[in-house]
Order: C-alpha cells, then sequence, then structure tokens
C-alpha cells in the first residue's frame, strides 16, 4: 500500500492516460496519479523508460499500470484509434487524460529552421493531443467524471524570438484547446484545461537552458498537486481554463 491511506485517494478506481510518461513531468505526474489510487496508462516513445516508471509505480504500492508505447512523431489515425481500442480492451474505461509528450527541436531564427523539425513539433505537440482525444473520447464520455489535462508551454501563449516552429505548435495547441473546451461546454461530466508549467527543473529545461544554474527552478512534483486536484473529483468545477502554475 502507498503511503497515501487509501480511504482518501482521491483517484480510486479511475483510468487515466498520461503521454510522456518515462520522464518529466509526466513521469511525476504518473506517481502523483497511482499514489491516488488511479490506474495510469503510460505512454511514451522509449519502452525502458516506462518500464522504469512501471516498477517505480508498483514498488509503491500503487495500481497496477499499463504500457502503451507509442512514437507520436511517426502515429496515423489507424494507430490512435488502435490506442483507444486498447484502454477499452485492458481496462474497460478511461476517466482522464494529461499530454504530457513534448517535441523541441532547438532555439533558433526562423531562417534556420526546417518544415522536417516544424511537421514533427506540430505532430507531436499539437495533432497527438486532438487525434488522442478524439479517439478516447466514446471512452470519455462513458465515465461518469471525466477530466483532461493540455500542458501549454511559456512561449505557445506569448510567442518570441527563436522559439519557431515550437511556439507555433503550442500555440496551435492552445487554440485547439480553446475550440475544444468549448464543444465540451455542455458535457458536465467531460471537462479540459491547459496548464502551462512555467520554469521547472525537467529534461526539456535543460534543452532550452543549458547554462542555466536549476537549483532554484521548482521540480516536476511541486506541479502534481494542481494535476492531481484537476484530474480528481475537486476539479469539476474548473473547465475551460488556462492555469499558469505558481511555485
Amino acid at each position: 500500500m502507498s503511503t497515501t491511506d487509501a480511504h482518501t485517494r482521491v483517484l480510486d478506481g479511475r483510468v487515466v492516460l498520461v503521454t510522456g510518461a518515462g520522464q518529466g513531468l509526466g513521469r511525476a505526474a504518473a506517481l502523483a496519479f497511482a499514489a491516488q489510487g488511479a490506474t495510469v496508462v503510460l505512454l511514451g516513445r522509449t519502452v525502458a523508460k516506462l518500464e522504469t516508471v512501471y516498477d517505480e509505480i508498483v514498488r509503491a504500492g500503487g495500481p497496477q499500470p499499463a504500457i502503451l508505447p507509442a512514437d507520436l512523431a511517426a502515429a496515423q489515425e489507424r494507430d490512435f484509434e488502435a490506442l483507444a481500442q486498447a484502454i477499452a480492451g485492458q481496462l474497460g474505461r478511461l476517466d482522464g487524460i494529461l499530454h504530457c509528450a513534448n517535441a523541441f527541436a532547438r532555439l533558433s531564427p526562423l531562417s534556420q529552421q526546417t518544415m522536417e523539425q516544424w511537421l514533427i513539433q506540430f505532430r507531436v505537440n499539437t495533432l497527438a493531443p486532438f487525434a488522442i482525444n478524439r479517439f478516447c473520447e466514446p471512452l470519455l464520455k462513458r465515465s461518469p467524471d471525466a477530466a483532461v489535462i493540455l500542458v501549454g508551454e511559456t512561449h505557445g501563449h506569448a510567442p518570441a524570438a527563436y522559439w519557431g516552429g515550437y511556439a507555433v505548435s503550442k500555440a496551435a495547441l492552445e487554440a485547439y484547446f480553446r475550440v475544444q473546451a468549448d464543444e465540451w461546454a455542455d458535457r458536465p461530466n467531460l471537462r479540459i484545461n491547459l496548464v502551462i508549467p512555467g520554469p521547472i527543473h525537467t529534461p526539456f529545461r535543460h534543452r532550452t537552458h543549458p547554462a542555466e544554474d536549476k537549483s532554484a527552478l521548482p521540480p516536476p512534483e511541486a506541479l502534481c498537486p494542481l494535476l492531481v486536484e484537476l484530474m480528481g473529483p475537486q476539479g469539476q468545477k474548473t473547465r475551460g481554463q488556462v492555469i499558469a502554475f505558481r511555485s
């Protein structure tokens, strides 16, 4: 049994899909959801990383998770449909999705960025959340209380020089979020929110700010109480919101 008392775990009985679950914020959130009683579906590209998170959850006494390897940069519609079918077939329900998968090329002037870099970032950062939500929507609609959380980025909300295709893909994600939130506005059992983490100590931050002193940055675990709240019953009244994390 985990250190959280079984009678107070706010995600007991729920099934939650976490993309990008192998590292960073996805890993931290998967562990936090499992500690609160959720059966977590771990989705990522690197099986070894997912297996490590799987073992961490089991050692901590969380419900046995599931692993779904996927390369979101190459996935086609049939792959996303198969993903939803696998969740339905193996677990029979889906009560939440946290989209943490992230593609980033590099900081550079637009004149040095390539179409391939833009396409990969769009496929992972924008198209994959849309496609996963689309094919998982029938499962989510059957849940009495389903929550979807998109992870945005500061430079998607306020684009700036050198962030190029990454900023544009995250800005597009925010536009998609607003459309989806509007379409789900009349569904009391289904909500979507977008969280902007800000600077946190993750592998992504190491790539964007390699020379920065990371010791003062909050760890990804600092966001987990907010993510648990949005994913659970306490978050039922929070819908269609862009939420900037403040440590």
